[in-house]
């Protein structure tokens, strides 16, 4: 967890799980997975396990120990959505973020059908909450368009996507009922290249559609040399954001032992924060 993240679109990170599968050529680079394995086998340390998936029920309710309202992206090191993800406990991540309803909390992932079922049946009460976006990820025409398809499909209140990284031109989208759009380059020593034109067609559509148009980087091997200037201007529009104003510290805690009640059952041994599920 950050709660004072370095990513352009979000203020804060929270991860109640860790660890992923890589799934389609988005994946291939994954910059999590780049960084947890660093640190596999470190004795103590929260990666000694890699990036092999891991749920984290001391995490559970770290929002709402936080002293200011925040966008927070949930899971910038793993998928909520990945099958080995029980239901239970993503329905527990779900109902966190329904306490904490003066937080935005930004959900991506890439497996769109799997949210899509969820928002539909056991999460319908967090679909339509007003600080949860819901967001899939879209790196090309044969991955990530048939995602942007489920999202649509999905009774959720806010829509984003997260074209990041962009490998390729994706042509005509249907950007019906997607209020925002973050793209980006790929970062790191083996990025491979995004090409200008290809941001362009992608705002010019969101443009034309409405949609609220963020460019997040050019990326490549330096990528702050590199910027987010796009034809002169940064573009830094997102979805609006409708939260409850920030409680009273009493009310805040009392929401906090609420959250701490539904962490409580994930714990081991139960109700004992173990060092594991706190690091």
């Amino acid at each position: 967890m950050a709660d004072n993240s370095k990513i352009e679109w979000t203020d804060a990170t929270w991860n109640p799980v860790r660890g992923c599968v890589k799934l389609s050529p988005g994946c291939k680079h994954c910059y999590a997975e780049t960084f947890a394995e660093r640190f596999r086998g470190v004795p103590g340390h929260p990666y000694e396990q890699g990036f092999d998936l891991k749920l984290i029920p001391g995490k559970l309710a770290e929002p709402l120990r936080w002293k200011a309202s925040k966008r927070v992206f949930v899971n910038s090191m793993s998928d909520l959505f990945l099958d080995e993800v029980p239901e239970d406990y993503i329905e527990t991540v779900a109902r966190v973020m329904a306490l904490a309803e003066w937080h935005t909390f930004q959900v991506l992932t890439k497996r769109a059908e799997r949210m899509q079922r969820l928002l539909s049946t056991r999460l319908a009460f967090a679909a339509r909450l007003p600080n949860v976006w819901w967001g899939v990820s879209v790196e090309d025409r044969k991955y990530g368009l048939p995602r942007v398809k489920h999202l649509q499909a999905a009774p959720a209140r806010v829509r984003f996507l997260s074209i990041e990284p962009l490998l390729e031109d994706l042509g005509p989208v249907d950007f019906t009922g997607i209020d925002g759009v973050i793209v980006g380059g790929e970062s790191g020593a083996k990025a491979r290249p995004l090409d200008p034109e290809w941001v362009r067609s992608v705002r010019e559509q969101c443009d034309a559609a409405g949609v609220a148009f963020f460019f997040k980087q050019w990326g490549g091997k330096r990528k702050a040399a590199a910027g987010r200037v796009l034809d002169g201007r940064t573009y830094d529009a997102l979805p609006r954001s409708t939260v409850a104003p920030f409680p009273e510290d009493a009310r805040r805690l009392r929401l906090l032992e609420d959250a701490e009640a539904l962490a409580a059952p994930w714990l081991t041994p139960p109700g004992v924060l173990s060092a594991a599920a706190s690091a």
